[in-house]
């Protein structure tokens, strides 16, 4: 909304088109949406607690967290607030992949918001049917993904690139849809899984936002994309701006959420999180990249898959409790050191994640 508006003012004052860059409206959208979080985070807080609209601890999890009950939840709202507040703001609003990106998010986190608002609705841990969620993450995953199939303007955005192959790509036709709806559906039900723990999964999305921010900021740049052997797709680089935005509302929202939590994000905050990294992945064509990015999400998953098929199928179980958070809870880790060494871990895969770019 003020990119137009620095560009009038640009002609009559020259220092005003460094807001054109996109460097510096991604470091405006992150700051932006940072100092929103923690403006507004006492006054959430507060409000919920006023209301109480509280966490409702599900009886078979770790006994530990009975001490949690009651906590403020719903705080992806905030996350989610602080992220509309600064795309609109900082972001081009004329840019397709950013309308995609901002959508899916805001999607998800309605209908993260519905499932929340029935658990307390009924105090109880299960809000809407797993078979209803996913029903309705499945449309707005397809309505999104179709609209960027149909609206391509070259091949390379509909491609699979091969990783480690400089030179090839495969068109991947209507795939593309079906590959994409994967990639959105289980980031972000991988990272509402991770999210267990004080803290455990905001700073993961916020590691690997960065990361898939400053690729997109790579693949929208002609010089960058061909340096780097990566296809070129112009309008790719504003995600650095909305992935900006996501990460100054993650810190923001760390704030208050670190251990021990004085609100969680419930899954208005984690399924939209996690759509959010898929989407983004999507629209800058690196899936190998979450992958690898997104490992402890590919892992917590994993865990909560290999979990339940062992016990139906054998009778026993894998892990001492799924997922694989608790399993290191239950083992006796403390809470902080499962939290953290799962930060370092996300950490370094990051940052594999982003040496691949040069491996191509």
């Amino acid at each position: 909304m003020l990119l137009p508006l620095f560009e009038y003012l640009s002609e009559f004052f020259g220092p005003f088109r460094v807001v054109e860059f996109l460097s510096t409206r991604a470091i405006l959208a992150t700051l932006t949406s940072l100092l929103f979080s923690l403006f507004l985070g006492p006054r959430f807080i507060n409000k919920m607690k006023d209301i109480q609209v509280g966490q409702v601890i599900r009886e078979e999890g770790p006994k530990t967290h009975l001490s949690k009950q009651g906590t403020p939840t719903m705080g992806g709202t905030l996350i989610l607030s602080s992220i509309i507040l600064s795309v609109i703001l900082w972001g081009d609003l004329e840019n397709r992949y950013l309308w995609v990106a901002f959508l899916t998010t805001i999607s998800f986190g309605v209908l993260g918001w519905i499932d929340d608002r029935l658990k307390i609705k009924h105090k109880s841990s299960h809000g809407l049917s797993a078979s209803s969620k996913i029903l309705w993450q499945s449309v707005i995953t397809i309505i999104a993904c179709s609209f960027l199939f149909y609206s391509h303007e070259n091949v390379e955005e509909v491609s699979l690139i091969v990783p480690f192959f400089k030179d090839i790509s495969i068109p991947l036709g209507v795939g593309f849809i079906f590959l994409s709806y994967f990639v959105v559906l289980g980031s972000s039900n991988a990272v509402n899984l991770t999210d267990g723990l004080d803290g455990l999964a905001i700073l993961p999305c916020v590691m690997v936002a960065a990361g898939l921010g400053v690729i997109g900021y790579l693949a929208g740049n002609i010089i960058y994309a061909d340096f780097l052997n990566i296809p070129y797709l112009p309008g790719t680089g504003e995600m650095i701006v909305f992935c900006g935005a996501l990460v100054g509302s993650g810190i923001g929202f760390l704030w208050f959420n670190t251990y021990p939590a004085q609100v969680f994000m419930g899954d208005v905050g984690s399924l939209a999180l996690g759509a959010a990294l898929g989407i983004v992945t999507v629209i800058i064509r690196h899936e190998y990249v979450l992958l690898v990015m997104g490992g402890l999400f590919v892992v917590e998953a994993l865990s909560v898959i290999v979990q339940v098929s062992s016990y139906k199928l054998t009778g026993k179980r894998i892990f001492q409790m799924a997922p694989l958070h608790h399993h290191y809870e239950l083992k006796g880790w403390p809470e902080p050191r499962v939290i953290v060494r799962f930060w370092i871990i996300t950490f370094m895969l990051v940052l594999l994640g982003l040496a691949l770019l040069r491996l191509r």
